[in-house]
């Protein structure tokens, strides 16, 4: 191995070291793998804390997956299609048979209140559908609230049982790209598009105090996407149970975060700090022009009418 070390700033503005190394496989006592990564000298790949931050050519794809396939995991992937959003998870499963974890054993978990509108999509040998029903909502605010509430619960009532780690995802995204085992950590945040170049003073944390979700000004490491996040299922359960806790003090103080679960979400990573980051590479806009940075989009929100397709817009 060979190390190189420099000084780079993070978007929140803290310092940290930029580790220029060949190859770098770490594992903890158990054998969990850390990360298998290969360095670039454009972009900040390491976090202040020392966790990898995940762009195209820090990782070898065949490397990585090898190493995770050996294992014979079974990966969840969590995704709400209530209301008209039932519309994109065509699209979703689709793109995600071509890039999502090939060949990986995966688990979808459908979230709607349309079963009958679920789509029939072909599905590769080691990949299974199931849909569960829930309820609607008037406000797309409490749609998104109830998310975290219904994750935890799923987990305890199916999915401890059947898979090892998972993915919550968003359905009005699709996948362009490549998403392999690279994605896989203990506890798995996605730094968001639209704030990766900014610094923390411009992100959209809850500034409210009287908000269980608050961060102050002076506090924050990256701002993280809702859209995507995950881990072993242990972790994403704590993760789920802690948020959805603190949504409903929320609730109960008749407060409402700015941002809903992603401002829980925020507040959960930043005293909770993830073993691994993925770049916007794993959740772009398609509103949004890509930069030199991004090599290739893997994932992506898709342009839409929220006034259409949202409730109470």
């Amino acid at each position: 191995q060979r190390i190189r070390e420099s000084e780079q700033h993070s978007p929140s503005g803290l310092i940290c070291i930029s580790v220029n190394i060949e190859l770098i496989i770490s594992t903890t006592q158990s054998g969990l793998i850390l990360f298998c990564f290969f360095s670039r000298t454009d972009v900040v790949a390491v976090t202040p804390w020392l966790a990898p931050i995940v762009w195209e050519g820090t990782f070898d794809p065949d490397l990585v997956d090898t190493i995770y396939k050996s294992m014979n995991i079974t990966i969840a992937t969590t995704v709400f299609a209530v209301g008209k959003y039932v519309r994109f998870l065509r699209d979703f499963l689709e793109t995600a048979e071509k890039h999502f974890l090939v060949d990986f054993n995966v688990r979808y978990y459908v979230f709607t209140d349309r079963p009958d509108d679920v789509p029939s999509v072909n599905l590769s040998q080691g990949r299974h559908l199931s849909v569960i029903q829930v309820p609607g909502s008037n406000r797309w605010q409490e749609i998104s609230a109830r998310r975290m509430e219904i994750i935890q619960t799923a987990i305890e009532r199916q999915i401890s049982r059947e898979a090892d780690y998972i993915f919550c995802l968003d359905v009005d995204s699709k996948f362009h790209a490549r998403w392999g085992a690279e994605s896989l950590g203990r506890l798995v945040a996605v730094i968001h598009p639209w704030f990766y170049q900014v610094t923390r003073d411009h992100f959209t944390y809850e500034r409210r105090p009287a908000s269980t979700a608050y961060i102050p000004m002076d506090e924050g490491d990256y701002y993280y996407a809702g859209a995507v996040f995950g881990g072993l299922l242990e972790e994403v359960y704590t993760l789920t149970k802690v948020c959805r806790n603190q949504l409903e003090e929320d609730a109960r103080n008749s407060i409402e975060a700015a941002w809903q679960e992603e401002s829980h979400l925020n507040r959960y990573l930043l005293y909770n700090k993830p073993s691994k980051l993925l770049s916007p590479e794993y959740q772009w806009d398609d509103k949004k022009t890509k930069t030199k940075e991004v090599k290739v989009i893997r994932f992506s929100s898709v342009v839409k009418n929220y006034a259409e397709i949202r409730p109470n817009v």
